[in-house]
C-alpha cells in the first residue's frame, strides 16, 4: 500500500506540473496576445484560476503525505511513546472528522453547480468545487493509512521524528 501511495503522489505531482505550464502558457500568451496584438484569450483567465485552484489542493494532498503541513509539536515530543502515540491518533482522528467536513461541504458544492457554467468557458462550475472533494477523499486515504500504521506497529513518520509503535 505503501508503494501504491507513493506511486500516486508522483502522479500528483506531475499533474501539478502539468497545470502550472498551462497557467504559465495561457497568462503569458494572453500578455502577448494583448500588448502585441491587442486582443486576447478569453478563457485564459478563468482556466488560469482553475488550474491554480486544482494545484493548489493537489498540493495539500502532498502536504499531507509528507507532513508539510504547520505543525508545532514541541510538547508532544516530550511525552512518552504511549502519549505520543495517543496524540497521533488523536490528531488524526481530528483531521479525518475535518477532511469529512470539507468534503461533504464540497460534494454539496458540486451538485448544486452541475448544472451552473461558468461564465467564460460553459463548463460547469462544480468543476472547481470538484477539487474539494478530491482532496477530502484523497488526503482520508493517507491519513487512514497512517493510522494503519500506528495500530499494525509499523514505524509513523513524521517531518521530525519517527514514532516506533513496537517501542
Amino acid at each position: 500500500m505503501e508503494k501504491v501511495i507513493d506511486v500516486s503522489m508522483q502522479i500528483l505531482k506531475g499533474m501539478m506540473a502539468l497545470l502550472l505550464a498551462g497557467m504559465v502558457v495561457l497568462v503569458f500568451t494572453n500578455v502577448v496576445l494583448r500588448y502585441s496584438f491587442n486582443s486576447g484569450i478569453s478563457v485564459s483567465e478563468e482556466l488560469s484560476r482553475w488550474f491554480m485552484i486544482w494545484m493548489t489542493f493537489l498540493a495539500a494532498i502532498v502536504g499531507v503525505r509528507e507532513k508539510g503541513h504547520l505543525n508545532v509539536d514541541s510538547l508532544v515530543r516530550r511525552l512518552p511513546v504511549l502519549a505520543q502515540k495517543v496524540c497521533h491518533v488523536l490528531m488524526e482522528g481530528i483531521v479525518l472528522y475535518l477532511l469529512w467536513l470539507f468534503g461533504s461541504g464540497s460534494w454539496q458544492q458540486v451538485v448544486i453547480n452541475l448544472d451552473v457554467p461558468a461564465p467564460m468557458t460553459g463548463l460547469p462550475m462544480a468543476t472547481v468545487y470538484l477539487a474539494g472533494l478530491v482532496f477530502s477523499l484523497l488526503s482520508a486515504v493517507v491519513v487512514v493509512f497512517d493510522l494503519y500504521k500506528v495500530f499494525s506497529g509499523a514505524p509513523v513518520s513524521d517531518a521530525h521524528t519517527t514514532l516506533n509503535i513496537a517501542d
